[in-house]
């Protein structure tokens, strides 16, 4: 049973994700990825949120470019938590995207991270304290990352200061 399920609107968009997938493993949390389109694919995406609700998924996912409309197609579908990670493919720079993803009506909410490569890396970061909420060992391992995290700044921090 996958506790998270990523969609991404094409193939091309698995670099850009790769970040995600990267934080999760990291972390211990059982995910799935996978091609779906809320356009090309719409009766596939509809089927997959209905499989990974039946198989207790717990946060959904979605990347995509372009118009973007993955997040909001996924969210109409389910209630459980969707994340959205806008993509730069368009000559627009992502703001398509990003403002796709972010402009939900209310009841329908897509939680919208940054693009790319950075929100991908976010959205694993995301999925993981939404599931620690009802899990200890991953809270654990979520802090412990934080204080690594926190020991790298300032082991930069203090070699690169100027002597007094």
């Amino acid at each position: 049973m996958s506790k998270v399920v990523i969609f991404m609107g094409s193939k091309s968009d698995l670099p850009k994700m790769e970040p995600c997938a990267q934080v999760l493993k990291d972390l211990g949390v059982d995910f799935e990825m996978t091609v779906s389109s809320a356009h090309r694919t719409p009766a596939r995406t509809e089927e997959l949120v209905r499989e990974a609700e039946e198989n207790g998924c717990q946060v959904i996912i979605c990347a995509a470019g372009m118009a973007a409309h993955l997040a909001g197609a996924v969210a109409a579908r389910t209630v459980l938590p969707v994340l959205g990670v806008p993509i730069d493919a368009s000559p627009l720079g992502g703001w398509d995207s990003l403002l796709s993803t972010v402009q939900m009506p209310p009841g329908f909410p897509v939680g919208t991270l940054a693009l790319d490569k950075a929100g991908a890396k976010n959205a694993g970061w995301l999925a993981a304290q939404i599931l620690a909420l009802d899990d200890h060992n991953l809270r654990e391992k979520i802090i412990n990352e934080r204080q690594v995290m926190q020991a790298e700044v300032e082991k930069a921090a203090s070699e690169t200061a100027e002597p007094k």
